[in-house]
C-alpha cells in the first residue's frame, strides 16, 4: 500500500498573488494585471506577496506598494514607504507624512503612467538602499 503524501507542496508568494489575481472580481482586473507587471519588471529587487488581503510588492524587509482593489472604479496603489515622500512625482497623490497614492482609471491611463511608475519604483527601491 502506498502511503498518501498529506504534505502538498506549499505554493510560493507569487503563485499566491497569481492565484488571487485570477479569483479575483474586479472590473479593472486586466489594468490590475498590467499594473502588477510593471511592478514586477520595475526591479529584480522586488518581490510579491498577499498582506493586507492584496498584492503587496517589499523590497528586503521592507514594504514599499499594495494595492487597494476596494474602489470598483480605479486601480488605486498605496505607496506605504515613508521614503516615498521623498520622491516628487505628479503621479503620486495625498499629503499623508509617511505614504502617497497613485491610481490608473483603465488600461491607456496605465500605459500612459508606465514610465513614470517604473521611475518611482526604482527611485523608491534606490532611497531604501541608502
Amino acid at each position: 500500500m502506498k502511503k498518501l503524501d498529506h504534505a502538498a507542496k506549499a505554493m510560493t508568494d507569487a503563485e499566491k498573488v497569481a492565484e488571487y489575481m485570477c479569483q479575483l472580481n474586479h472590473p479593472l482586473q486586466a489594468e490590475m494585471e498590467a499594473v502588477r507587471v510593471i511592478i514586477k519588471q520595475a526591479s529584480n529587487k522586488i518581490s510579491e506577496r498577499i498582506k493586507w488581503a492584496a498584492p503587496s510588492y517589499y523590497c528586503g524587509k521592507s514594504d514599499l506598494v499594495t494595492f487597494n482593489h476596494r474602489a470598483q472604479d480605479r486601480i488605486h496603489l498605496v505607496f506605504h514607504h515613508p521614503a516615498i515622500v521623498l520622491i516628487p512625482s505628479n503621479l503620486l497623490e495625498g499629503t499623508y507624512k509617511d505614504r502617497r497614492m497613485a491610481y490608473f482609471y483603465n488600461i491607456a491611463d496605465v500605459e500612459f503612467k508606465r514610465e513614470e511608475l517604473t521611475r518611482i519604483i526604482n527611485a523608491l527601491v534606490e532611497a531604501m538602499e541608502q
